[in-house]
This record gives structure tokens, sequence and C-alpha cells, in this order.
């Protein structure tokens, strides 16, 4: 299937002289969604994972229906003050600035094999930031999982020497 005929582009959002990939078009795709969740499943299964964390909020849309497919659970990670219970807390560096993301102290148990899941690869803070959440929480980090990457921002090379799996990449 051709994802990338279902994500649709729109310039100068948000701000002139970016090219936005809107996912929102390949979610109303029930064939596409489908397609999306099923391949990700069958890229990671055999890998054992036991719990699938993702960031708020595309990493839920995606992480979710994974681990219904794979049988394992789901963690959310979120932005300061938002998790109910103690928190692991990481601060990562933006373009302009740092921002912070919080995982449940006991979401993950040590050991577990973890994949991270979002719907975007770009200059890869913020699934940097996630993933050393999940060895602070002392779990094993299986691999990334995205839809997109944006190989021109380079964030591959900036996550740890892992599994990285996307569906659509633009160069």
């Amino acid at each position: 299937m051709d994802l990338k005929a279902l994500i649709r582009e729109i310039p100068d959002f948000p701000q002139p002289g970016i090219l936005f990939r809107d996912i929102t078009t390949l979610l109303a795709h029930p064939e596409g969604l489908r397609y999306t969740i099923d391949e990700l499943a069958r890229r990671f299964q055999g890998y054992g994972v036991d719990v699938i964390v993702g960031p708020e909020s595309r990493g839920f849309i995606f992480g979710v229906p994974l681990a219904y497919r794979l049988g394992c659970g789901f963690v959310p990670v979120r932005k300061p003050g938002k998790l109910p219970a103690p928190v692991h807390r990481r601060e990562y560096v933006l373009e302009y600035g740092t921002d912070q993301l919080e995982i449940h102290q006991d979401g993950i148990q040590p050991g577990q094999r973890v994949l991270v899941v979002d719907d975007l690869l770009a200059t890869g803070g913020t699934a940097r930031a996630v993933g050393e959440l999940v060895q602070q929480a002392q779990g094993e980090l299986v691999g990334f999982g995205f839809i997109i990457e944006l190989a021109y921002l380079g964030g591959r090379k900036r996550l740890p020497d892992t599994v990285i799996e996307t569906l659509v990449t633009y160069e």
C-alpha cells in the first residue's frame, strides 16, 4: 500500500518554510490505518515485546492498537504534570529551547522488553528522550517504530544502536 499517498502535505505549517506531513488523512482511511498497524506488527513480531511506550499524543494513536496486535501492554509518556503517580522525568533539547517528558515509575518493570512507537522521526530528540526514560526505568529497549521518517533531518543518528523501523521515508 502506498502510505505516502495517504499523507497530506501542508506547506508553511506551522511556520513559513515548513512542509508539514499530516497523518490525519491516513487515520481517516480504514484500509491505510489497518495496513499501518498490521505492517508495524509484522515488523516487530518475534521480538518478544512486553510493553509499548508511546509519547503523547500520536504515539498513543499508533501504540495502543499495535500493543493489542502484539499482545503486550502500553505505557503512555506525557508532558509534565499529566501523570498522577510518581514519575521518571527526562529533559530534552528542542530547536529553540528544552522540553520534558514523564513516565510512571511503575509503568515498566525492570528487564521488560520495550518498543517505542511514534508517528514521526525527525531530529530524534523526542524519541531519544523516550528511549532514555525506558533505560531509566530499567527496561530493555528493543527498538523504535515510526510511521514517517524525515531522513534529511538525521534523527536516526541520534538514537541508540537498536532496531529502527519506519514505514514511509522522505529523503
